[in-house]
């Protein structure tokens, strides 16, 4: 299995620069996985996918203003990318510099904060804030949206808002999981009014996320770790769910991710650590019947991902189609809604 298998052309002007007028404004592709047919829908025809019944489970992962701007204590420009939160004054991070700065060496940030580079590891650093402000505060005071690499723009104000689901709650992300940036409190409701329930996982998406496969064997690729809690609560709403005969809805490929890690054969027990869950075409799905999501890039792990859930073909196909009929593309975009590619299932 190569990655050139999951190419695509996109043209550069249907990479979404900004988010619809408002989070449901985007459209909304339809995918039969059993069959590949499919529907051109608008965000707000969601619940006519739906069934009363239905559990969609959502990551309430918050993202935190995870991009620093500064200057190295010798005077180059460095901007720095916190993957994640270590303790109250450490990070781990990604470091932009015309030279990589060695441990021991000083970054002068906004606002006069500073760093010391502690030790590399791989492609990320160890850095500590030399001041007794938790590093938590400093990022909400000098920090700005981490934005994804494609977009190509400084972030705003807005972005604050829209680069955040409504339901985000658990701070710790550096990337958002896009296909809840769909949802408002009014579509929260409607699904609720229709009978459909609700649960969530944490998983804190790192800047991984966007990181190119490095290998042409798909199989040799490893993921990024990222955190992840799935509760005895969520657990017992899936798990009764598919006791019942009722779908499980993942909002998010984020959230397949979660509920296959915690993947016990046909249930999920609680889960809290580490997961580096890489799913492709031929892996065998234990939970998921639905997956809402956005588009994703070319040979892109989350690509795969929706390859495996949908068929690669269908999947594939119906790539081709969003891009003939102008869809956005990628964070900012519009939505798929993906059933799973199983002979038995149903799609609508």
């Amino acid at each position: 299995m190569r990655k050139s298998d999951f190419h695509y052309s996109l043209p550069h002007d249907l990479i979404a620069q900004y988010p619809a007028a408002s989070r449901t404004a985007s459209r909304l592709l339809a995918l039969d996985g059993v069959d590949g047919t499919r529907r051109d829908l608008r965000f707000n025809d969601l619940p006519g996918l739906l069934r009363a019944g239905d559990l969609l489970v959502f990551n309430d992962t918050r993202v935190i203003p995870a991009r620093l701007f500064g200057h190295k204590d010798s005077g180059g420009r460095v901007e720095v990318l916190v993957e994640r939160i270590l303790d109250t004054h450490r990070v781990l991070a990604q470091l932009r510099a015309s030279k990589p700065p060695k441990p021991g060496q000083k970054l002068i940030l906004d606002g006069n904060v500073t760093m010391t580079v502690q030790q590399r590891e791989g492609e990320f650093h160890h850095l500590i804030f030399e001041t007794d402000v938790p590093a938590t505060e400093i990022l909400e005071r000098i920090g700005h949206v981490p934005l994804p690499p494609y977009i190509e723009r400084a972030d705003n104000a807005s972005d604050s808002e829209r680069y955040q689901t409504v339901y985000a709650h658990h701070p710790g992300a550096v990337a958002a999981p896009t296909a809840g940036l769909h949802f408002d409190e009014a579509m929260l409701a409607r699904l609720k009014g229709m009978g459909a329930e609700t649960a969530f996982v944490t998983l804190h998406v790192g800047a991984g996320t966007f990181q190119p496969i490095r290998v042409d064997d798909v199989r040799a690729h490893r993921m990024h770790a990222e955190y992840l809690s799935v509760s005895q609560a969520t657990c017992e709403k899936i798990n009764t769910a598919k006791r019942e005969g009722r779908r499980v809805v993942a909002v998010g490929t984020t959230v397949v991710r979660a509920l296959e890690t915690a993947a016990d054969s046909g249930s999920v027990t609680p889960y809290e650590g580490e997961t580096e869950i890489f799913i492709y075409p031929g892996y065998h799905f234990h939970i998921v019947d639905a997956l809402l999501t956005n588009f994703h890039l070319p040979e892109s792990t989350l690509l795969m991902l929706v390859c495996a859930f949908g068929g690669t073909e269908h999947v594939l196909s119906a790539y081709r189609h969003a891009v003939a009929q102008k869809y956005r593309f990628y964070s900012y975009g519009d939505a798929m809604f993906v059933t799973r590619h199983m002979p038995e299932t149903n799609a609508f």
